[in-house]
């Protein structure tokens, strides 16, 4: 499990996974030259030329998690059921072990079967996405000192999905190619404390949340972005019934679209505009004392198309109070879009449609953040797609409860890594 406070983790799970991977996966391990990288670990393929490499990468870090509430512990790995039904449940099944396994179970494979890649094929398993990326970052700036410049990474985001488009029936496999920027903004206002018998009008925690009220109340502007117009239109000629007319019409009707986006669901909301969420609160440490500081961090994710600074004066704008000091933690800008058209691109679409023929594959900008951010200043190329069938109730239990996967679904995966590393 990976956590903030690095004295908490425990790097004796850490090494034992690494040390495990030669006894499981000995044919990989005889072929390829591995590195490791604190914890993190990058594998080099050699191919028969001198092209441009391939990256795939995935990451073996997980958030934490206790028993209470799970249908089967989270760290047992238990599978149930039989069959297209057989799910193995745990902590990381999706997010994001199942795609280091994946990698891992198609590149012994091909090794086996004597297969060598057309150039260069480099595994890259980062040991803490959860919270820093310092393990993808690192070996991302390894590349970089060695003159190398992937012609493709591929990273974890979007799945095979149903039923997210309305008037799609069709599987979309959602590829994103770009991801929204992160930042944890501090909001915090200071005050004389005191005894909680005789409070002021306003207290510290008082001036906080007004301040969290407004921000609420002023949410960002929806926009529409290059991306999601291509989206909006690759899906929309697969539409049935009214909403066709309007998503074949993407461009024209951008702010129909951007009306409809954000009313269809907390998803499709997230795609249009920059998000605030405020995730932790901190006030006094006693109840009968009034607070000094007050703090809320909101955890911001920034648009494709905006930055850092334009959020910070939006969220200046919406608190209007100069005694609520806003600062940025740990910022990270959007990251540059990738190309949805070309070789690289038609490589891993027709990668996706060698198992998923029926699949609408589309483009899109993750909502979430990636370790694959640190690899947009070595490659022009970089995609994030997990190959996976995801229902709606899988896609819930990322980082929350029951997280799990279907095993069928797990093994059309890799054949999926396997048809793209065939292509290479």
């Amino acid at each position: 499990m990976s956590r903030n406070d690095l004295e908490e983790t425990d790097w004796a799970a850490f090494d034992r996974f690494c040390d495990a991977l030669p006894e499981h996966y000995p044919a990989l391990h005889a072929t390829l030259e591995r590195e490791r990288h604190g914890h993190s670990l990058l594998y080099r393929w050699r191919g028969r030329g001198d092209g441009d490499p391939t990256v795939l990468m995935a990451h073996y870090d997980v958030v934490p998690a206790t028993e209470e509430g799970w249908t089967h512990p989270p760290f047992a790995a238990e599978l149930t059921g039989d069959g297209e039904r057989q799910l193995l449940w745990g902590r990381g099944a999706i997010d994001d072990k199942g795609a280091v396994v994946a990698i891992l179970e198609a590149v012994e494979a091909l090794v086996r079967e004597g297969f060598q890649p057309a150039d260069d094929v480099y595994l890259s398993f980062g040991h803490d996405e959860e919270t820093v990326g310092s393990g993808a970052r690192g070996i991302a700036a390894v590349l970089r000192e060695r003159g190398i410049r992937p012609a493709l990474v591929l990273d974890e985001g979007g799945a095979v999905v149903e039923r997210i488009f309305p008037g799609v029936s069709a599987p979309v496999a959602v590829v994103g190619v770009s991801e929204k920027g992160i930042t944890s903004v501090r909001l915090t206002v200071e005050q004389h404390g005191g005894h909680a018998s005789t409070p002021p009008r306003m207290t510290a925690t008082v001036r906080l949340a007004r301040a969290i009220t407004r921000l609420n109340a002023r949410p960002f502007p929806a926009r529409l972005t290059e991306t999601n117009l291509r989206m909006v239109e690759t899906l929309g000629a697969h539409a049935t019934g009214p909403l066709r007319a309007v998503f074949t019409r993407a461009r024209r009707l951008q702010p129909v679209l951007r009306w409809v986006f954000g009313r269809l669901s907390d998803e499709t909301r997230a795609i249009v505009r920059t998000t605030t969420a405020v995730t932790q609160l901190r006030g006094s440490l006693a109840a009968n004392a009034l607070p000094e500081t007050a703090e809320a961090v909101v955890n911001t994710r920034i648009a494709v198309g905006s930055s850092v600074a334009e959020t910070l004066d939006h969220l200046r704008r919406a608190i209007r109070d100069d005694a609520v000091r806003i600062e940025a933690v740990d910022a990270s800008e959007p990251s540059p879009v990738s190309p949805s058209e070309g070789p690289q691109w038609e490589r891993l679409a027709a990668a996706i449609g060698a198992v998923h023929p029926r699949a609408v594959v589309t483009p899109y900008v993750m909502l979430g953040a990636s370790d694959s951010r640190h690899f947009t200043g070595i490659c022009d190329a970089v995609y994030r797609f997990t190959p996976f069938e995801l229902s709606s109730d899988e896609r819930g239990a990322l980082h929350a409860r029951d997280e799990r996967i279907r095993v069928a679904t797990w093994l059309r995966g890799i054949r999926v890594y396997q048809a793209l590393l065939r292509a290479s």
